[in-house]
């Protein structure tokens, strides 16, 4: 076998495609480390290998120690790596994912240095939210609003078909623990959300920064694309944690969450809406050139994927 230094680097038509990427793993209180083309997470219970071709965002929790081996080869993958807090409901740090074209950043560039397109691309933004609205009639402010509306809806609606008990959204950073069990829940989903915008922001080169609605973030673009599905994804999922009992809801909420991504195919559909919000008619035409990163064929899997069949735990 092979040394892992002398393994060659995947090539992109080697890569799982991101639609077919496990949204999101959660580790903490592990090592990480690399064997062949797998990373490996290991901790007092044993060793679990985790193909790193097969991941989206492997978010990194507290007491995690992770190698540079590790590093290399998540990088070759273009997963990306995010460090978070407890639960995973702060962001700290993320890592780079891989692409081979600026025609995406150039694209989100232009439109967000036009006063004009700018406000097209967030208007666009909340086309995919009230579809039947004619949004061209209302300013900014009104769509803010509007937002806001649908959202605390969302929450009432969510209490009364899980049964499970509403008093408003209340989070003070620092103080997770202190929140009830949908504000956890709540909480947990939007930090998750954010890391899987964040790698489909990255994967294909944008600049997570320039946002349209939210601005003067270092995230912003990244929370643009998380609130298209926080609605309808993110706060009935963290319900339905709630609903389960008091119990580890940050996990529950992971769990569910990342089946449901997976179920609907959250990041293909994540993939062409930031391209059509973007690229317009066009998003459709040079997406070879985008793909590095992105790409694989159907039948190819990793090595580690093979070595490992009945060992990968998620």
């Amino acid at each position: 076998m092979a040394t892992i230094g002398s393994r060659r680097a995947l090539s992109p038509r080697e890569l799982t495609r991101m639609r077919d990427r496990v949204s999101f793993v959660y580790l903490e209180r592990c090592v990480v480390h690399r064997e062949d083309n797998a990373i490996t997470a290991e901790d007092g219970d044993g060793r679990k290998y985790i193909p790193g071709a097969t991941i989206g965002t492997l978010l990194l929790g507290p007491g995690t120690t992770v190698t540079q081996a590790a590093m290399k080869v998540l990088g070759e993958c273009g997963a990306s790596v995010v460090w978070v807090g407890e639960h995973g409901v702060r962001f700290y740090a993320a890592g780079r994912g891989l692409t081979s074209s600026s025609r995406m950043v150039e694209a989100q560039a232009a439109a967000w240095a036009n006063r004009q397109r700018r406000l097209d691309v967030a208007r666009a933004m909340y086309r995919l939210r009230f579809p039947d609205l004619d949004v061209e009639r209302f300013s900014r402010q009104q769509l803010l609003g509007k937002e806001s509306g649908r959202v605390k809806a969302s929450y009432r609606a969510e209490s009364e078909r899980t049964g499970v008990p509403w008093h408003g959204r209340k989070y003070t950073p620092g103080q997770h623990d202190m929140s009830d069990a949908p504000n956890k829940g709540i909480t947990s989903a939007a930090q998750c959300l954010y890391g899987v915008a964040h790698t489909v922001t990255v994967a294909l080169g944008c600049s997570p920064g320039l946002g349209f609605v939210h601005s003067g973030h270092e995230r912003g673009f990244v929370m643009d694309i998380a609130d298209l599905y926080k609605v309808e994804i993110g706060i009935p999922v963290a319900f339905d944690a709630a609903a389960q009992g008091d119990e580890d809801v940050d996990g529950v909420t992971r769990r569910l969450l990342r089946d449901r991504i997976n179920e609907e195919g959250l990041l293909d559909r994540c993939v062409r809406d930031v391209r059509k919000l973007l690229l317009g008619a066009a998003a459709d035409e040079g997406q070879e050139e985008d793909k590095v990163g992105l790409v694989g064929d159907d039948d190819q899997l990793l090595e580690a994927g093979r070595h490992h069949p009945d060992e990968v735990v998620w």
